[in-house]
């Protein structure tokens, strides 16, 4: 598919990143207005679910998208995953209770699986692959732009408006986006269309539903086994029917012969790695410099600005380096980047300078945007051109899994920790470390408890951090096994 000739491409690219700034926004704002919409609808005990249903049915959602595009069409597809979005959104805002506000948010996510997959596909249809990285770079690079502006954007709504519109919001957004994509981005018509594997799509979400719901249940305390133990045996057997059906699926959702391809299973085993250090890195290192340094939540978000910025750069450089050099070798430099701070973040003592953290940040930053960049250019270039939507979103689910994943893991390391470190030090409570790293509130506890609870939250982010070295350690172990010369281009 050349999409290239007839499309206004400087205009598709700007309604892309605004849709993924949008979605990326979406996934930050609603925690800043928790407390707020806690205080109105009154449902502390189901607040989790309004984060995590929005992750379970965006990732559910994201290879299905990524096929029917392939099949329909990426531009009627974005479109329908825009207004699912935009009427979730709405509705969300619209809500009077927490149930409610958990149904709606499920919708939005639902719609939201489409955004970056399809968003990935365009710009593989409409930029060669030398210019391919350094959009997918800008384009990545919305997320973290959005983790330092959310923040600030939802606490300026809710003191000015109210919680109801920081989804209301995405009204406008989402239909002028809409409209940009109706008017400047052409394709070419499907000719024929073969059946859709709807079999296929209820294994897969019975799968990825069970595997998701039993990860957030272990980050969940008191955890509950029965419950966790159901779920793995969903998994299991859903999956197993699932690969058995895809194999002789007419129009499978997710050809099974992708994974012959060891580059293309390679490579997204490492992205789904990298993400895991990736969401450990942005979700404790604010931590470290909230809860050790004591500073203030502006400049704990300040310590990974770094990142995103040289993220950008990241993806300039995988540009390049894809047109000669072969995966194995691009994925070892980035990881070499990534491994050098993932050592740093485990070394590092309690009250190290703030600028340390800037420098750490930006050297990830740079190996999170070779990373990124590389793997998903890399597996579009694995497969036949009518496949480029699959690949991409099952690259992108690869990314929503390792973050989903090791956050629970990473919340498990957390808890296991701090309990132990809490029963260690005389007079320290759970309730203090919730002081703790909260800087507002810091200033409450007693000079002489402040030093010992502050070790008890180092020895938890440096645990974590260790499993996140960990992660890296695998990821260059797995990426060994991948010894293709050079990828080929689409």
């Amino acid at each position: 598919m050349n999409s290239t000739e007839r499309s206004n491409v400087p205009l598709v690219t700007i309604a892309l990143f605004v849709a993924t700034f949008m979605s990326a926004v979406e996934g930050t704002i609603v925690s800043t207005a928790m407390p707020t919409i806690i205080g109105d609808l009154h449902g502390v005990s189901l607040m989790n679910w309004v984060f995590s249903i929005f992750l379970l049915t965006n990732a559910i959602a994201t290879p299905i998208y990524g096929k029917l595009a392939d099949q329909v069409g990426r531009k009627p597809m974005f479109i329908i995953g825009i207004a699912i979005f935009i009427v979730g959104s709405v509705m969300s805002g619209l809500s009077h209770s927490m149930l409610a506000l958990i149904i709606w948010r499920a919708v939005q996510g639902i719609g939201a699986g489409s955004i970056m997959p399809i968003s990935n596909t365009i710009i593989a249809d409409i930029y060669p692959v030398e210019k391919r990285a350094q959009v997918m770079g800008f384009n990545g690079a919305a997320w973290g732009i959005a983790s330092i502006i959310a923040p600030l954007l939802g606490g300026f709504i809710v003191d000015q408006l109210t919680w109801h519109w920081i989804f209301f919001i995405n009204l406008p957004i989402g239909i002028i986006v809409m409209l940009m994509i109706q008017l400047f981005f052409k394709e070419q018509r499907k000719v024929h269309q073969t059946s859709i594997d709807y079999l296929g799509m209820i294994y897969l979400t019975l799968s990825l539903l069970s595997l998701m719901y039993g990860f957030q249940a272990i980050g969940q305390a008191p955890i509950k086994w029965p419950i966790i133990a159901i779920c793995l045996l969903i998994f299991v057997v859903t999956l197993i029917l699932f690969i058995r059906h895809e194999r002789i699926a007419a129009d499978p959702l997710i050809p099974m012969e992708l994974f012959e391809n060891k580059t293309f299973v390679v490579q997204n085993a490492v992205v789904f790695l990298v993400s895991g250090f990736l969401i450990g890195f942005e979700v404790y290192l604010p931590d470290w410099t909230q809860g050790i340094l004591g500073l203030r939540a502006s400049m704990a978000g300040f310590a990974i600005t770094p990142s995103s910025i040289m993220w950008i750069v990241g993806s300039f450089i995988a540009g390049k380096m894809i047109l000669t050099m072969r995966p194995q070798m691009i994925i070892n430099v980035s990881l070499s980047f990534i491994l050098v701070g993932a050592i740093a973040m485990t070394l590092l003592p309690a009250q190290t300078p703030f600028c340390s953290f800037l420098i750490i940040a930006a050297i990830c930053g740079t190996g999170f945007g070779i990373t990124i960049t590389s793997t998903t250019i890399t597996v579009q270039n694995e497969v036949k051109p009518d496949e480029i939507g699959v690949a991409t979103s099952f690259n992108t689910l690869c990314r929503t899994l390792g973050q989903s994943l090791m956050v629970s893991i990473f919340g498990i390391i957390m808890n296991t920790t701090m309990v132990r470190g809490v029963n260690q030090t005389d007079g320290a409570t759970m309730g203090m470390m919730d002081k703790l790293i909260n800087p507002q509130t810091a200033h409450e506890l007693s000079q002489t408890m402040l030093p010992k609870l502050r070790i008890v939250l180092y020895q938890m982010l440096h645990n974590v951090f260790i499993a996140g070295l960990i992660l890296i350690v695998l990821a260059f172990l797995i990426n060994f096994a991948d010894r293709n010369k050079k990828s080929s281009t689409n």
